[in-house]
């Protein structure tokens, strides 16, 4: 069946659908046995890709940086936070020291994604350099904890602005490199479970909303940028601090671990997750599920 589809549409088109044809039947072509090769699964590698987090200074982007390098990633973070790369006791200096151990590098670039023009300068410069730029992880983001009644219009702009427009810009960036460079890519947008649910005990009338948008700017950016080859899955994830209440709240009894992202991050960069876009991971325990 796939062969007679492909004979029925030009070559243009053959080139463009062909990896859905295949894929929609499992890849059933014989595969060379890879018994006693010294890589298992290498569709799980990142061996000379490039990938840009940010909001990686730091919390669950540098946790996610450092899966990244073990993978064989190039990284470069994306901060407003002071460089903390010339501090040799800081968390962030440890992992470059670490990158280098691995054969690999992570760089810093200080910058607030509210500036959209040194955004875009940013990744130019990136993807000049190395060539190539493979990747994006979307991590920045902020919470402002305040009954709706007391929220005012500057903080739910700001809010909105970092959670929403920053994420938006940010992807375009990355976008724009991709598509110049005739790179296909993938850009991983960290969404929340808040974005489907109203979490007992945190006051979150703007938040939640914010992360709700970004899922739906993920399905368009995929629906969009596909063409390109361009994948743009979401991940949701639970909230390690809140230690108290929410522990009760999900199947497993228990709040997740920082380093239980790690994999999800791996996966949604490589060629392992090559046929998922526009779709989403979510790792919250079961939270969301009851």
């Amino acid at each position: 069946m796939t062969n007679c589809l492909l004979r029925a549409l030009s070559f243009k088109a053959a080139a463009r659908y062909a990896l859905v044809a295949i894929r929609a039947f499992h890849d059933t072509i014989p595969r060379p046995n890879t018994l006693g090769q010294s890589r298992l699964l290498p569709e799980f590698s990142l061996k000379d890709k490039v990938i840009v987090v940010s909001g990686g200074a730091r919390g669950l982007g540098l946790i996610q940086i450092e899966a990244l390098l073990e993978a064989g990633a190039t990284v470069h973070a994306i901060d407003r936070l002071p460089s903390r790369v010339g501090d040799l006791e800081s968390e962030f200096s440890q992992v470059a020291k670490r990158a280098k151990d691995l054969g690999t590098l992570l760089h810093y670039h200080r910058a607030d994604v509210r500036d959209v023009p040194d955004l875009n300068r940013i990744f130019k410069h990136i993807a000049n350099g190395a060539g190539r730029l493979d990747g994006l992880i979307a991590a920045a983001g902020i919470n402002h904890e305040t009954p709706a009644i007391d929220y005012s219009m500057e903080e739910t702009e700001r809010t909105m602005s970092i959670n929403f427009t920053e994420a938006f810009m940010t992807a375009q960036a990355a976008a724009r490199q991709m598509i110049r460079l005739q790179q296909p890519g993938s850009i991983l947008m960290i969404a929340s479970m808040s974005a489907t649910i109203a979490n007992k005990g945190m006051l979150a009338p703007v938040y939640n909303p914010s992360k709700a948008a970004v899922v739906q700017l993920a399905r368009n950016l995929a629906m969009e940028w596909g063409e390109y080859g361009i994948h743009a899955p979401k991940l949701f994830n639970d909230y390690p601090d809140r230690r108290e209440k929410w522990p009760t709240e999900n199947m497993l009894g228990r709040l997740s671990k920082p380093s239980e992202y790690r994999g999800a991050a791996v996966f949604l960069l490589s060629d392992a997750s090559s046929f998922m876009t526009g779709a989403d991971l979510r790792i919250d325990g079961g939270h969301a599920a009851w």
